[in-house]
């Protein structure tokens, strides 16, 4: 069963490539495989949730929303899938979330035995090239204080903080998180705020 799955992302729609690594659009079919890949690299769920992965947090990814009184246009889960067509990690990725031309960036994964090997730079360069073509002018996302790689990991993209949220909770545990934000087209931090209030400095 396994094999099938990894068979069928060969056949995703691709958004991009990174050296031999696809960046592909995800369905609802790849939930299982998503799953499989949350099971054996459990690290970021036991930092960020608390928790070990539990067997519908891979369905619960794929489905999630923002509220509805949030404006979205469009939401995405993207696989990164190696030559063998096996699925290494995941992002989920919004278009115009809160304001046109704002994209966020709201999961982003790669399996462990690839951190610290220029796998994760690689592809989220390419995922910023590809969303710099859609016509997104920011890129924001929230980064979990005491996650020490990913603090140090967006930093090192480009990425300037903007504002904290305290009583962020995640799973079984509580967070304070960072908001970041990064130009792709050389605009001001001050025009960022203005297009999205809500990230102003409390």
């Amino acid at each position: 069963m396994a094999q099938a799955v990894r068979t069928r992302l060969a056949d995703r729609s691709q958004i991009a490539t990174s050296g031999d690594l696809r960046i592909v659009v995800l369905t609802a079919a790849d939930v299982p495989v998503i799953q499989q890949l949350y099971e054996a690299n459990p690290e970021y769920s036991l930092q960020v949730m608390g928790r070990p992965p539990k067997p519908n947090d891979a369905h619960d990814d794929f489905h999630d929303r923002p509220p509805t009184d949030i404006p979205l246009r469009e939401q995405w889960m993207w696989g990164f899938v190696d030559s063998r067509n096996e699925l290494i990690g995941v992002a989920c990725i919004a278009a115009d979330l809160f304001a046109p031309t704002v994209w966020h960036i709201g999961y982003f994964m790669i399996e462990t035995k690839l951190h610290g090997a220029g796998v994760a730079r690689a592809i989220y360069d390419a995922i910023e090239a590809y969303i710099r073509d859609q016509g997104a002018v920011w890129l924001r996302l929230g980064v979990v204080v005491g996650n020490a790689p990913a603090e140090s990991f967006w930093p090192r993209c480009g990425y300037t903080e903007v504002r904290t949220r305290d009583s962020y909770v995640l799973g079984d545990k509580t967070h304070v998180v960072r908001v970041m934000v990064k130009p792709l087209s050389g605009g001001a931090l001050s025009e960022y705020l203005q297009l999205v209030p809500r990230d102003q400095p409390a």
